[in-house]
This record gives structure tokens, C-alpha cells and sequence, in this order.
């Protein structure tokens, strides 16, 4: 018996990787977070299997479902939205499961941050730019750790998205303002990949009405940097004519 930690990716059931959607189609447990995964993708389990929204579940309640299927013999699809290692409240149920001895094994999906980018038809990273990319969240109930507080992160300049803060956002801004500046290119992706996907563009001075104004509230991934609207960025040097890698030689000399 095993347990399957599935990302089923940002929304959108065509994004399921092959074996997301081969072990959703193949265990005859099925435990979903019903408040994030869209029913499509659990449609897939076969007739018989049995399938729990564990929404409304404690982390105790999850628990005895993937020991009642441990003690029946059978495997469990325990399927998350976005990557399940990124904010996904899995590494609780994984330190449960080492406790119990159940064996489990995790599947990555594409995760929000990554289809919100694609919504937004931007690089995150750009040459000489920006070359990090920070994923983190502002400090709400969940405390942030020493060191990790928005305006400290700030310091880096860097490219920054931003998980479960959509209700923070003034303090987002707030936060950022004074390192990244008012004209800061900002972006809010709300249900990326899904039918409902609404794309707000502005910067740090003003993204918080316009937010605001599209009646924003939830489930939504906010991108800060100016990789969002720089086009006098350097080109990459992977594909210069005087650059040499391991499988392709330079076609001209350097200068």
C-alpha cells in the first residue's frame, strides 16, 4: 500500500501530469482538497473508488482515512492543488504517515505561481535583471520566520511572488514600497488556468484599488518586479553566435 501525493496543478485538468492523472484513475482511495481542486479532476476515479473532500477534514481525520486504507491494503491518491511541496500543507501528513510507517511517495504539479506567470506572458528571470525569483507570503495568522519578513526580502530587489496574500495586499504594498519604488510593475493572477482567471496589471502604487475594482478577494498569486515590463533587458547568452557550450561551438570570435 502507498500513498500518493499528487500536485494536480494550478486549475486547469489538462495540466495534470501523465501520472497524476494514471494514480487518480487507478487507486480506489481518493482524498481531495475539495475546496481547490476542481471536481473534473477526480471524475477520472474509477467507478468504484472512494472518493473524500477532505476540506472540511482535521489533519487527525485525513490521518485515520489513510490508516483505515493502509489497513484495508489499498492505495491512496491524496491529491493537493498547485505542487504539493510548495505551501501545500503536506509536510504535516508526510511526518504522520513516517510516524505510522505508511510508505508515500510525492508527484509534482505545475504549481500557481508557474501558470501565473504563463497567464501574464512573462520571464520571470531576465539578464542582468533579475536572475532570482523569491516565492514566499506575507505575514498574516501564519507568522513569518526571523529574517524572512517582506521588507527584509525586499533588500534583494528581486523578482517576487507571492502565495495566500491576496487579503494582505495594502500591506504587500506597504511593505515593498520603499525598496522597489511606487512604479514598480505589479500583478495580481486570481485562478490561474481556470475559466474564472482574471489578470490585474499596474505597479506597487496603484495594483491595491485596481484589485479592488475587479472585485479580487481570493485564490489569487500576486507577482512584484520589473521583469513584468522590461523589454531593453540583455538577450541570454545560450544562444549568442560567440558563445561556446557543450553542444554547439561559437560561429564567430567574441568582440
Amino acid at each position: 500500500m502507498k500513498v500518493y501525493i499528487i500536485g494536480a496543478g494550478p486549475g486547469d485538468p489538462r495540466l495534470l501530469t501523465l501520472r497524476a492523472a494514471e494514480l487518480i484513475a487507478s487507486c480506489p482511495v481518493v482524498l481531495f482538497t475539495g475546496s481547490l481542486v476542481p471536481r473534473e479532476v477526480v471524475a477520472m476515479a474509477r467507478a468504484d473508488a472512494r472518493v473524500l473532500d477532505s476540506s472540511a477534514m482535521t489533519l487527525d481525520e485525513i490521518v485515520e482515512v489513510i490508516a483505515n486504507a493502509r489497513d484495508a491494503g489499498q492505495d491512496v491518491a491524496r491529491v493537493h492543488t498547485g505542487d504539493p511541496l510548495l505551501f501545500g500543507s503536506t509536510a504535516e501528513q508526510m511526518r504522520r504517515m513516517e510516524r505510522l510507517g505508511i510508505e508515500y511517495e510525492v508527484v509534482p504539479g505545475v504549481s500557481s505561481f508557474s501558470a501565473a506567470a504563463a497567464a501574464l506572458g512573462r520571464e520571470l528571470t531576465l539578464p542582468e535583471l533579475s536572475q532570482t525569483v523569491i516565492l514566499t507570503r506575507a505575514e498574516g495568522r501564519t507568522p513569518m520566520p526571523e529574517g524572512e519578513k517582506l521588507r527584509e526580502l525586499a533588500r534583494h530587489h528581486a523578482t517576487i511572488v507571492l502565495f495566500l496574500s491576496i487579503t494582505l495586499l495594502r500591506e504587500v504594498c506597504d511593505s515593498l514600497i520603499p525598496e522597489y519604488g511606487a512604479d514598480c510593475p505589479a500583478a495580481v493572477v486570481h485562478k490561474a488556468t481556470c475559466p474564472e482567471q482574471k489578470i490585474v496589471r499596474g505597479t506597487l502604487g496603484d495594483i491595491l484599488p485596481r484589485v479592488k475594482e475587479a472585485g479580487i478577494k481570493s485564490q489569487s498569486i500576486i507577482i512584484v518586479g520589473r521583469t513584468l515590463t522590461a523589454d531593453d533587458f540583455a538577450d541570454s547568452r545560450l544562444y549568442a553566435a560567440d558563445f561556446s557550450h557543450r553542444f554547439r561551438k561559437a560561429k564567430v570570435k567574441a568582440g
